[in-house]
């Protein structure tokens, strides 16, 4: 299966600690590790460890420090929506406290690098060829609704990451067949519920997952709601992208329902060792 995921692309150094620092305080890391990330790229690069193949389109450049991104992400398709930037990647610094697995993050998102249309030499056309489904995270909100206005002419099932409200996302979600929200996803709703208001757009599938909480969802007019295995989370950091690609996997081979339940199940596993990556082996 063929996944086309569009969004951010960071630079992070995470770092595991005891504690979060204090004002003037300096801390030594009892782990860390330095790698890519983005809602987009996460999951991306989980689609691809259960085993499918991940094109990511996003916002590279040529950079000094790019070539630390590029490499993480050697077995991905890239496709670059800036590649003769010379501007830094957005970079993040994460820190996860140990016992407790929350973490705290600084970043510069794509707010500095906003694509407005496709470069030249980038064709829609075999950027979707042989496409199974298309993730967009929000981040790059032109190109987004471009390529999803395309994905749901071609039949191509959409699945949006709403992680949090962006503006522009009034474009997008006209095209959207899955709407997987955070709780931290507050539209514009003039009093409508969150379901209310995405059904206004005709998506038939929506989803809010809330950390260890059960994950609400509407199934086309169908409300319920679904346990997530109780875990101790040593590491939070990428839980929710990392389920956004393994829903990918699995609604494309289950129901709706069952590839929610199953997107918990590989989120969960990631939450139990250091790192976005370590939990697949």
């Amino acid at each position: 299966m063929i996944g086309l995921f569009i969004g951010l692309t960071t630079l992070d150094f995470v770092y595991l600690t005891s504690s979060i620092p204090q004002p003037n305080q300096k801390l030594v890391a009892i782990d860390s590790m330095t790698a890519s990330g983005g809602p987009a790229t996460n999951a991306a690069v989980a689609f691809q460890l259960l085993g499918n193949q991940a094109r990511l389109v996003s916002a590279i450049g040529q950079h000094p420090m790019t070539p630390m991104i590029r490499h993480d992400l050697i077995n991905l398709e890239l496709y670059d929506l800036s590649p003769q930037a010379l501007e830094s990647p957005p970079i993040s610094s994460i820190l996860v406290t140990e016992g407790t697995g929350d973490r705290a993050v600084i970043s510069i998102n794509a707010q500095r690098s906003q694509i407005k249309q496709l470069p030249d030499g980038m064709d829609l056309s075999e950027v979707l060829k042989n496409v199974d489904i298309v993730l967009v995270d929000g981040h790059q909100m032109a190109v987004s609704a471009t390529i999803a206005a395309q994905a749901k002419a071609q039949g191509i099932p959409v699945v949006m990451d709403g992680g949090s409200w962006k503006p522009g996302f009034e474009a997008v979600l006209p095209f959207v067949d899955y709407a997987i929200c955070s709780a931290n996803f507050v539209p514009p709703n003039n009093g409508q519920t969150v379901f209310e208001f995405l059904t206004t757009f005709g998506i038939p599938f929506a989803a809010i997952t809330n950390g260890p909480r059960p994950i609400l969802y509407y199934d086309r007019g169908q409300l319920g709601a679904i346990e997530v295995p109780r875990i101790q989370a040593v590491d939070t950091l990428g839980a929710g992208d990392i389920f956004h690609g393994a829903f990918c996997h699995f609604i494309l081979q289950n129901t709706f329902q069952e590839a929610l339940s199953n997107a918990a199940i590989i989120a969960a596993k990631s939450c139990q060792s250091f790192g976005t990556r370590s939990s697949f082996g």
